[in-house]
């Protein structure tokens, strides 16, 4: 029998000053012998207007790793709670600082903990939802009187221009004539930037305080019915399959960017809203007998705002319109931040004032790696 969980505190960090649309390229650096011929469209059609990278703005040098963003918003919760009582740590990220090592232990490391229970998940932007879920279990079941979850990500390591100068180099009589990325690697750069966030969930809500208690959350994968669409470390073949990164030498790992992140953006703008939203909407529903009435806040982890009014034809499909005015989203300020962005996004609203005692606010997450969604839903507790 599962305990009642609470999400008692919720955290975020964003490293560094906004950075503006105008001033991207020069922040990551330009790939090839002109500015990118893509930057401009992804930006129109993505809405983004300011993001955060982990980069100097005047040296241009990093100034933290993806351990480092997690530990600091972990310390956030620290202002309130004795970290060094934690039960479970779970920490989700998309791409983590090196292959080894796990992601989870490199942010215990940074935190200087006692020893505790330590897991990293894997994946794209569930990753982060599933350390909440780890987190969420841990403590439902008694094993933890309380854990941390959270969701990080440092894309600006990613889609630096140094990471591409020897594709461009390799290939420049034929990219003589369009001296930039395919598009499948330069789209991605102008979508994704850097953050962090945390919570810490306990048995109990903690008096005087707005409690989120965590009634259920439901993680589907549709990769026994879909190809890969977004991959790091690998080149997709003509078949659908992937050549993974281990099966190159070091000059061809270089050539081709394989450890540069890509995107199949038709599959994408095909299949994201059927597999991410639709399907997992309706099973979880379904089970948990959720009706759109019931949702106050609808908090939607879209990665452009191209997605917004087709998530909200994808929903009115399958019965369940939440209408725009109880939608929450900061992706326009805060930027797509993958793993992390649904934390951000939490403790925004949190901290808003917005959400009252019985409120009810369900969570989205889908991820386009090989397509899966993630629906969560909690409710506010006046401890």
């Amino acid at each position: 029998m599962m305990k009642t969980v609470y999400i008692t505190q919720t955290s975020s960090y964003l490293p560094n000053a906004p950075v503006g649309n105008d001033d991207m390229e020069r922040v990551l650096g330009q790939a090839g012998h002109r500015p990118s011929r893509a930057r401009r469209t992804v930006l129109r059609s993505n809405g983004i207007k300011t993001r955060h990278y982990a980069i100097d703005p005047v040296t241009l040098e990093p100034t933290h790793s993806n351990a480092q963003l997690a530990a600091e918003a972990v310390k956030k919760l620290g202002q309130q709670y004795e970290l060094n009582k934690v039960g479970v740590l779970a920490c989700g990220t998309s791409i983590p600082d090196q292959i080894v090592p796990g992601h989870g232990v490199m942010v215990h490391g940074e935190l200087e903990l006692p020893e505790t229970e330590v897991v990293s998940t894997s994946g794209v932007c569930i990753s982060g939802a599933a350390a909440l879920k780890y987190a969420y279990f841990a403590v439902g079941s008694g094993q933890a009187e309380s854990a941390i979850s959270t969701g990080s990500e440092l894309s600006s390591a990613v889609f630096g221009a140094k990471n591409y100068t020897a594709e461009v180099e390799h290939k420049v009589d034929a990219l003589e004539d369009n001296a930039e990325l395919a598009f499948e690697k330069d789209f991605l750069r102008w979508m994704l930037s850097d953050g962090a966030g945390a919570a810490l969930l306990e048995s109990e809500p903690r008096p005087g305080m707005l409690n989120l208690r965590l009634d259920w959350i439901e993680i589907q994968s549709y990769a026994g019915e879909m190809e890969t669409c977004m991959y790091a470390g690998a080149v997709k073949n003509e078949d659908g399959s992937l050549k993974g990164w281990a099966r190159f030498d070091g000059d061809q790992r270089a050539y081709e960017s394989v450890m540069a992140v890509k995107q199949d953006v038709r599959l994408l703008n095909e299949n994201i809203m059927h597999y991410a939203a639709e399907k997992p909407l309706a099973y979880s529903a379904k089970k948990h007998k959720l009706k759109p009435e019931d949702v106050d806040h609808f908090l939607p982890h879209y990665s452009s705002e191209f997605f917004r009014p087709r998530l909200f034809e994808a929903m009115a499909k399958i019965g369940f319109n939440v209408p725009y005015e109880r939608w929450f989203t900061n992706l326009t300020t805060r930027g797509n931040t993958g793993a992390a962005s649904i934390y951000i996004m939490l403790d925004e609203l949190v901290k808003s004032g917005r959400v009252t005692p019985g409120q009810r606010i369900l969570c989205w997450v889908p991820e386009s790696g090989r397509f899966s969604g993630c629906f969560f839903l909690v409710t506010a507790v006046q401890g």
